[in-house]
């Protein structure tokens, strides 16, 4: 900046020093209020400009002058008011809503909100206001910010780029949401237990396992569930449904994922691998209770007395020798078995028939 600029600045920030002094504070802080989206607050004033300033020397009106010297102090860098809250210090607007404030308050819930226009767009979720209507499909958003990124879907425009791998997305935040799968980060931390997460819609919904809300009811039973996706899987064993079938064999399953776990029966795909040892595993489960081998860990304990088990699967088995029950019957001779391996033993005895040998728990 030249010496004339910097000197018509200067005179324009006297003219702003005088016309705080000259007017009622509170009108100016009603002013800035009505004229910004943000609250502010006026503690301890201090105005740190100089005595030694030229005199202003157009003509001065209360509203264009006030506003246009303000606007000037960004040019140079001065900052007239100081907070006394904070390190920051701001223009008129001095500091504006310090973390946590919510001092606008929706009277419909029990929302706060720390800026009007945000209080303004979530009231439209009461009236079911929605201002920005898409002209390609009948959906319709209460913010413009929603509206845009809705209409990237029907464009198909993905300027988001992973560096890492090939792909692309049409928001920002999904790809920052994605480089974590490269980068192993999980940000978002449980507070109730070590679980940590890489998006926080995860962890919101890991919540309800402490809080115990289920959002998503059965109309047919009075199971609850967490998330609609478990509800909608649920309810498919209401009516027997099984979609997805085997391309390599007559079995068919009620969902998507159950038939991949399935086909790696066909294609002996072992995805899952020991990090302590070179052993390779075809389900994830497989995998968890493996690992016990290695920890020691046996988190199934006998209620009846003080032993613990590796699998839920040997804690059953267990019990049976306090219950006395024996669920495996030999269908030749009536014998009966509390584990199966002892009934496959048992059942070499009639091998030499020849009949078929079928081995049923009851």
């Amino acid at each position: 900046m030249d010496e004339n600029a910097e000197r018509k600045v200067k005179s324009e920030i006297k003219i702003y020093k005088e016309l705080l002094q000259d007017q009622d504070i509170d009108k100016i802080v009603k002013e800035e209020m009505e004229n910004n989206e943000d609250p502010v607050h006026i503690q301890d004033v201090d105005i740190k400009v100089g005595e030694d300033m030229a005199k202003y020397e157009e003509p001065v009106t209360e509203t264009t002058d006030f506003y246009h010297a303000k606007h000037q102090i960004t040019h140079i860098g001065d900052k007239l008011y100081q907070c006394n809250f904070s390190d920051k210090s701001s223009i008129i607007s001095l500091s504006r809503t310090h973390p946590g404030e919510k001092p606008y308050q929706c009277s419909q819930c029990d929302k706060g909100f720390s800026k009007s226009y945000i209080l303004k767009c979530h009231m439209r979720t009461h009236t079911g206001e929605n201002l920005y209507q898409c002209n390609q499909c009948d959906k319709a958003y209460t913010e413009k910010r929603t509206f845009i990124r809705h209409q990237k879907t029907h464009t198909g425009e993905k300027p988001y780029q992973c560096i890492d791998c090939d792909k692309a997305f049409a928001q920002k935040c999904h790809l920052k949401s994605h480089q974590r799968i490269h980068t192993g980060e999980k940000p978002h931390q449980c507070s109730q237990c070590d679980k940590a997460f890489s998006q926080s819609n995860n962890l919101k919904i890991h919540m309800r396992i402490h809080t115990g809300e289920n959002l998503y009811q059965c109309n047919q039973c009075n199971k609850g569930f967490t998330q609609k996706h478990h509800l909608l899987s649920h309810q498919l064993t209401h009516t027997g449904e099984k979609p997805y079938h085997c391309s390599q064999c007559d079995k068919a399953f009620s969902h998507s994922n159950t038939l991949n776990v399935h086909m790696r029966t066909h294609n002996g795909v072992k995805p899952y691998q020991c990090s302590q040892c070179d052993k390779v595993f075809t389900y994830s489960s497989s995998l968890k209770t493996h690992m016990r081998t290695h920890t020691g860990e046996k988190p199934y304990q006998c209620s009846l007395c003080n032993k613990s088990f590796t699998e839920k699967s040997y804690l059953i088995s267990h019990q049976r020798t306090h219950t006395g029950e024996k669920p495996y019957h030999c269908n030749k001779c009536g014998k009966a078995f509390t584990k199966s391996k002892n009934l496959y033993t048992h059942m070499r005895k009639h091998i030499y028939s020849g009949e078929p040998i079928h081995i049923q728990p009851m």
